[in-house]
């Protein structure tokens, strides 16, 4: 079932404007997002759904006038968070604390280190690090997406600095590495679909030591 829906996804090129993808549909796209595992379960970024079109043209101006942006029913831009900071790291300690109903001794040592390790370190290897935690969730967003039988298109191709100025990122903290549009693919007009999915072949994609 997996594979199935992974080979029905692929990089839409153009989206159907008049189909709108259903608020429950977005809702379990965004829920599998959370899910997704990160490092030590910081989850050190946001997902800003963009639905409003006067705000979603100004980011095509900045996402070099691709029409998913404008065409989809919203727009997902993933925002890593752009440094470690004691505060936050805290949150997710008192987070962690409430929803387990518990505290320990281990688990504050353990966000001790956290912050040994982490703090010390310069705000891009930190923000660096923060934006490959936000990538598994565009995995999972993509994935999640094919499920529901939602086509979305995974972009690099935009002008982050843009983003976040028309998103007001910066001020808090945050800055875009990756946006998703999602949507319902045009049944004319893409010159993609249909198209084969090329893949390198398994045995030269695959090691395995045994």
């Amino acid at each position: 079932m997996l594979n199935e829906r992974l080979n029905w996804r692929y990089a839409t090129k153009k989206m159907d404007p008049s189909k709108t993808v259903p608020q429950e549909k977005l809702d379990r796209i965004l829920q599998a997002i959370s899910l997704a595992p990160t490092s030590s379960g910081l989850q050190p970024f946001e997902v800003i759904v963009v639905k409003n079109p006067e705000i979603r043209a100004k980011l095509r101006e900045a996402g070099f006038d691709q029409a998913q942006i404008t065409d989809s029913t919203a727009v997902l831009v993933f925002a890593a968070w752009d440094n470690y900071t004691e505060a936050r790291i805290d949150s997710v300690l008192s987070m962690t604390e409430e929803q387990r109903g518990m505290k320990s001794d281990t688990l504050t040592g353990y966000f001790d280190r956290l912050k040994q390790s982490y703090l010390p370190r310069d705000a891009r290897t930190n923000f660096e690090h923060a934006a490959r935690q936000a990538y598994i969730g565009l995995g999972l967003a993509v994935t999640a997406a094919a499920f529901e039988e939602v086509d979305a298109t995974p972009m690099e191709g935009f002008e982050p600095e843009k983003f976040d100025e028309i998103l007001g990122l910066r001020e808090r903290g945050l800055r875009s590495v990756a946006i998703l549009p999602l949507g319902y693919r045009a049944n004319e007009g893409d010159w993609l679909q249909g198209a084969k999915k090329v893949r390198r072949p398994m045995e030269d994609f695959v090691t395995v030591v045994d």
